[in-house]
């Protein structure tokens, strides 16, 4: 196999994963912004609600900020997945759960919840 298959078919895996090998996770699809609300606003699961103001979402909190302008105040979607997955890294005394650090979220959610936050 020459060095141009195994790039090509490298490029090819990482695409049909939704990852881009040139700067973080590629634009999200509609199915996994969707399928990141019903995460993140399942009671069970993410329920981001419960400390968040999210545009569609009923009965929001307010312990934490709203969670609107997300590519404005995560331009790196990669530092939003962080701070999904463990806030305390960057202030040790949060108070959001670390989600994927916890065993909250799998990986693959915290990945659906971050694009669906990062989408509003």
């Amino acid at each position: 196999m020459s060095m141009k298959q195994i790039i090509s078919g490298a490029l090819s895996l990482a695409l049909l994963c939704g990852i881009s090998l040139f700067g973080g996770m590629s634009v999200a699809s509609a199915d996994a912004i969707s399928d990141g609300k019903k995460v993140a606003f399942d009671r069970k699961k993410g329920n981001c609600l419960a400390c968040h103001m999210i545009a569609g979402g009923s009965l929001p909190g307010n312990i934490g900020p709203p969670l609107i302008a997300m590519k404005a105040r995560f331009p790196n979607k990669a530092d939003l997945r962080a701070q999904i997955w463990d806030p305390t890294v960057k202030n040790p005394n949060s108070i959001m759960p670390p989600f994927g650090k916890h065993a909250v979220l799998t990986e693959e959610e915290v990945d659906l919840v971050t694009e669906f936050i990062h989408s509003l």
